[in-house]
C-alpha cells in the first residue's frame, strides 16, 4: 500500500555558538575555515542570541501538514535534523513516496541542486521522490511577500516615499557560471545551461513589486550576505547599493529579502544590524517587513506545490501499475 508524505528541506543552523565550528565544517564540506571567520560568525550569532531557523521551519512543516492532511517531514542539509536521518525515519514510518520542496524558492546549483543530490542519495530505491526544482514564480509566494510589504510601505509613505530594496542571498560566482557537462549518450557534448538563480530571484522581486504597485523607479535589487571567505560572490552588494541610492538622494529604504522564508542570521544580523548600521552611517532610514515565517499565504503556496507533486506521484504509480 502506498503511503505518501512531504519533505521540506532547509539549510539548517546550529543551536549554540559552540556548535558553529562543526556547522561551518558541514557548510564547506570539511574544508578548513580561518579561525577569524569562525570567530566572526560566532560574534554575529551572539548579537542575535539565537537563530530561529530550525524552529520556524518545523512550524512551517506542521502548518503544511494541517493544510494537506498528510505527514510533513523537515530535514536540514547542514545541521540537525539532517536530511539523511529524516529520510531514514520516513522509511521506518513506511513512507513510499514523497514530494520534496526546498524552503529556498529560487533554483540554484549551489542550493537546490545540492539538496536534490542529498535527498535522492538518501531515498535510494526505497522512496519515490517528486522533487520540486524551483517555485520562484508561484503566485501565492509573491502574494505572501506583498502582504508583508504593504503595511511598511504605508508607514513610509506617511513620512515620505521610500525606495524598496529587494534582496536574495548571494552565491559564489563560480556556481552560477556555465558549467561543463558530461557527453550525451550519442557521444556529443550536451549544451550547458546557465544557472537560473539570479534571474529567478529578480523575477520574484518583480512579481512582488507589481502586486504592491511599485513602478520600476521605486525599487532596486541586490544580493546580500556574500561569503566571508573564498572567491568572488555575485552582486551588487546591499552596502554598495545603499551607498549608490544615498548618492542619488534617497533617504529612506525598505529592505525586503525575497529569497528567505523565515528569520535567521542573514535577516536578524545582516539586515537588522549590519545593513541598518550602514544606512545610518549614510544618514538613511532603513526599515524591513516582517519575515514570512508562519504566513498563511506561504502555507497555501507550499500546499499547492505539495498537492501538485502528490498528483504526479500518483500518476507515476498508476502508469507503472498499468505496464
Amino acid at each position: 500500500m502506498e503511503k505518501l508524505a512531504v519533505l521540506l528541506l532547509a539549510h539548517g543552523t546550529p543551536d549554540t555558538i559552540e556548535e558553529i565550528p562543526e556547522y561551518l565544517g558541514n557548510v564547506t564540506g570539511g574544508r578548513p575555515m580561518p579561525q577569524s571567520v569562525i570567530e566572526e560568525i560566532q560574534h554575529r550569532y551572539s548579537l542575535i542570541g539565537h537563530s530561529p531557523l530550525t524552529s520556524i521551519s518545523l512550524a512551517q512543516g506542521r502548518n503544511l501538514s494541517e493544510a494537506i492532511g498528510l505527514p510533513v517531514y523537515v530535514g536540514m542539509r547542514n545541521w540537525k535534523p539532517y536530511i539523511q536521518d529524516v529520510v531514514a525515519q520516513m522509511r521506518s514510518d513506511g513512507i513510499t513516496g514523497a514530494v520534496a520542496i526546498c524552503l529556498a524558492p529560487q533554483n540554484s546549483r549551489t542550493s537546490v541542486g545540492l539538496y536534490r543530490r542529498v535527498v535522492m542519495a538518501a531515498a535510494g530505491d526505497s522512496i519515490t521522490i517528486d522533487f520540486v526544482e524551483g517555485w520562484a514564480d508561484h503566485p501565492r509566494l509573491a502574494d505572501a511577500f506583498a502582504e508583508r510589504l504593504r503595511p511598511v510601505l504605508a508607514r513610509s509613505n506617511r513620512s515620505g516615499p521610500a525606495t524598496v530594496l529587494f534582496t536574495a542571498h548571494s552565491v559564489p560566482c563560480r556556481t552560477v557560471q556555465v558549467q561543463p557537462v558530461a557527453e550525451s549518450q550519442a557521444g556529443r557534448p550536451s549544451h550547458a545551461e546557465p544557472d537560473p538563480y539570479a534571474v529567478e530571484a529578480k523575477h520574484t522581486a518583480a512579481l512582488v513589486a507589481e502586486r504592491v504597485g511599485l513602478t520600476p523607479k521605486q525599487w532596486v535589487f541586490a544580493f546580500q550576505s556574500q561569503g566571508v571567505a573564498g572567491g568572488p560572490w555575485i552582486g551588487p552588494t546591499v552596502e554598495d547599493t545603499l551607498t549608490a541610492l544615498h548618492q542619488h538622494g534617497v533617504s529612506s529604504v525598505i529592505v525586503h529579502p525575497i529569497g528567505f522564508l523565515c528569520d535567521h542570521v542573514e535577516i536578524l544580523y545582516d539586515v537588522d544590524i549590519a545593513f541598518r548600521e550602514h544606512a545610518a552611517g549614510l544618514g538613511m532610514q532603513l526599515d524591513r517587513p516582517e519575515s514570512l515565517n508562519e504566513s498563511a499565504l506561504l502555507t497555501a503556496a507550499l500546499a499547492d506545490l505539495a498537492q501538485s507533486g502528490l498528483a504526479r506521484l500518483k500518476e507515476k504509480k498508476a502508469a507503472a501499475t498499468a505496464q
